[in-house]
């Protein structure tokens, strides 16, 4: 499987580093202006220091890297967190930028695309732009992790909602609520 992940200027970027670090198989990063500056304030980390968990790292402004076609297949892109200001983008055709000409590739060409929204509260605009995408193929995932999990940790709220978007594109982590009950 072969995943794009582009993280955004949202607040929440410790979901897409854990998304990174559990995804399975190929993964492609892409993180936008906003997204390198909200990674270093919120974790303290630059993306080069993500390396270790992906096959490689597109700066955004890039748009003639090889996931701009459609001819080159992924199997998914998750934006992971999304910023409003990305969804109106891709809801609206826009794209001048990595993340968001991947994310009218993924539309076009009907991949999996998973936006994981990080803003509230939403405007009748955002949720427009939000209806508009659903009905495109695309799910719109709103940061809301799990309480009923037993969660003692803000890490273990990060990873129940990481489990959910890992489902999403296709990966079973067996962690779904009373999943003990199904052996």
């Amino acid at each position: 499987m072969r995943t794009i992940v582009g993280f955004t200027g949202a607040s929440g970027v410790a979901y897409g580093v854990d998304f990174l670090r559990r995804c399975p198989d190929d993964k492609y990063l892409v993180v936008s202006k906003w997204g390198k500056r909200v990674l270093h304030e919120e974790l303290g980390l630059k993306t080069e220091e993500l390396r270790p968990w992906v096959n490689e790292i597109y700066s955004d402004s890039d748009l003639a890297t090889p996931f701009s076609s459609g001819s080159n297949h992924f199997d998914a892109l998750v934006i992971i967190p999304c910023s409003i200001s990305t969804l109106a983008k891709i809801a609206n055709g826009i794209a001048d930028t990595l993340i968001t000409r991947i994310a009218q590739v993924a539309l076009k060409e009907r991949r999996k695309l998973v936006i994981a929204l990080r803003e509230t509260p939403l405007s009748s605009i955002a949720l427009e732009n939000a209806l508009k995408l659903s009905r495109e193929g695309a799910v719109i995932m709103p940061i809301s992790p799990p309480h009923y999990m037993n969660t003692e940790s803000v890490s273990s709220l990060v990873e129940g909602y990481v489990d959910k978007v890992l489902s999403m594109v296709g990966v079973d982590t067996g962690n779904g609520w009373r999943h003990e009950e199904l052996e």
